[in-house]
């Protein structure tokens, strides 16, 4: 599908990939813009088309008391100031069919959790905001099935939807990126590789999930290189720290770097 088909994403340079970006979750506002003034400062300068990034409240939780966010408003409304201050569109995921009108009053897409792609009555509440959606493949799913998915956006008559690849479970505490699904899910939609949560390793003894920073740009690499549309990445210039996600989180001082580098990869995949 063209990624013209995503209106929110300016793409001033055609040939390079966007970016979905940000925190794990919204722990307060002070973090959100500096993590946002962070990240856009890179992107400009590498004309990266750029969305911010962040959950508004953690619903899929291993434990009853790991964080879960600072109040859905509130989390909603600094996602909606970082928007507005800085001039860039923003996502969020959703959890439940009532999350899908909320959520759109803020926000400029709206993200299907990979658990809950397969929930009808969700991707339809979201698709009939008129708000991008963006669908992550389940982890148990296989490429060819996310054309199910994607069409439900499309019988909603949205045409702006995206599938998103974060990996497939392998075993019981792992994920592994399977590169052959790329090509088939861009027939079906925009798609976008997520190479952080594809580094989860979920199902820890602790209730705590770990996760692979290690092999970020690993698995970022590959993905520029079987040509993925764009990225999906958390960062937190604090990942020990960071209340959700943090073992899989890139380190914001990390970000700039690598960035740099799949620029000049995508540059030197378009010469073929």
């Amino acid at each position: 599908m063209d990624i013209n088909k995503i209106p929110l994403i300016k793409n001033t340079d055609a040939d390079n990939f966007f970016l979905l970006a940000g925190p794990c979750a919204i722990e307060g506002e002070e973090m959100a813009m500096r993590i946002a003034e962070r990240i856009i400062k890179v992107t400009d300068d590498l004309k990266i088309p750029f969305v911010f990034k962040g959950s508004f409240k953690k619903a899929n939780r291993s434990r009853i008391d790991s964080f879960t966010g600072i109040g859905d408003e509130k989390a909603l409304k600094i996602l909606q100031k970082v928007g507005k201050e800085f001039g860039v569109p923003t996502v969020t995921d959703i959890h439940e069919q009532s999350d899908a009108a909320m959520a759109a009053e803020y926000v400029d897409v709206l993200q299907i959790p990979a658990f809950l792609v397969r929930q009808t009555d969700l991707v339809v509440a979201a698709a009939n905001t008129g708000k991008v959606v963006n669908l992550k493949k389940g982890q148990f799913m296989s490429p060819e099935s996310m054309k199910h998915a994607v069409q439900k956006v499309l019988d909603c008559q949205n045409q702006s939807v995206m599938v998103t690849d974060r990996g497939t479970m392998f075993g019981y505490q792992d994920m592994i990126v399977d590169y052959r699904g790329i090509p088939t899910m861009k027939q079906f939609a925009t798609t976008v590789l997520d190479i952080t949560h594809s580094l989860q390793q979920p199902n820890q003894t602790c209730g705590v999930t770990g996760g692979r920073p290690d092999l970020i740009e690993t698995v970022a690499k590959a993905g520029i290189a079987v040509g993925v549309d764009g990225l999906f990445l958390e960062t937190h210039f604090d990942p020990a720290n960071a209340k959700s996600d943090g073992a899989n989180m890139l380190h914001l001082d990390y970000f700039e770097d690598l960035m740099k580098k799949l620029v000049a990869i995508r540059q030197t995949v378009n010469k073929f």
